[in-house]
């Protein structure tokens, strides 16, 4: 297996793994314990299964910080496309969204310590369930916001991709298209919550194109025949 072979399968690799950290926090975590429209089970849910909870929180956290090793992966596959591109890609990939992940985990913090109570118990526990609730929705803000730039990254990465030759260039096509999937989203959120889950599934089609392309990079890997082609 050649170095750029080697590369290619290294960021998929790492592409995967920290993913599947996200996918704890961001939609297992809140599909077992929060409660849509009812603070009272959820903080109650919360406190019930506080390892859980505390889990998603480490996961959210060695996500982010994992992501900063995947978008450098990416970029040492990809800057003998174009340099400049493969910058911006970590820029916006993971020096931008990184230190939002961490603050945004503040949120879940707050939440917990309000759903267990202790030092807290000043308050009535409808008022600390209502506290619980509003830190999640606050959390549920920042990963909107934050969705901003899960988008963008998508578009100097797709762009290297199109342009790199040893990559289908379909997947290029369907990364950008996967940026404008996750703008739409945030945007809706933030402006029209009501019909946040009508355009996630509307979106989500065109959001799967970094799992086609994390997948195209563990079990195809590079095409190299082709840029040796390209380069003759």
């Amino acid at each position: 297996m050649t170095s750029l072979s080697n590369k290619a399968r290294l960021a998929g690799l790492l592409y995967i793994f920290f993913s599947i950290f996200g996918f704890v926090r961001l939609a297992y975590v809140p599909d077992k314990l929060v409660v849509a429209g009812n603070a009272a089970a959820t903080a109650s849910n919360i406190a019930a299964h506080e390892s859980l909870f505390r889990f998603g929180i480490f996961c959210y956290l060695f996500g982010a910080a994992g992501w900063i090793f995947v978008t450098l992966a990416l970029y040492r596959l990809l800057k003998q496309v174009d340099h400049g591109l493969a910058v911006l890609m970590v820029i916006l990939g993971s020096l931008v969204p990184v230190p939002i992940f961490f603050m945004n985990s503040v949120n879940d913090v707050a939440a917990l310590l309000f759903a267990r109570g202790d030092f807290l118990s000043v308050w009535d526990k409808p008022q600390r369930d209502a506290l619980t609730m509003l830190f999640l929705r606050l959390h549920h803000y920042g990963d909107l916001a934050n969705e901003v730039f899960w988008g963008l990254w998508l578009i100097p990465l797709g762009l290297l991709v199109y342009r790199s030759r040893f990559l289908p260039r379909i997947l290029g096509v369907w990364l950008i298209a996967g940026c404008f999937g996750y703008l739409a989203l945030s945007i809706t959120g933030l402006l029209f919550p009501i019909y946040e889950g009508k355009m996630l599934a509307f979106t989500q089609p065109l959001m799967l194109s970094e799992l086609a392309f994390m997948l195209w990079l563990n079990l195809r890997g590079v095409n190299e025949r082709a840029l040796t082609v390209a380069k003759a």
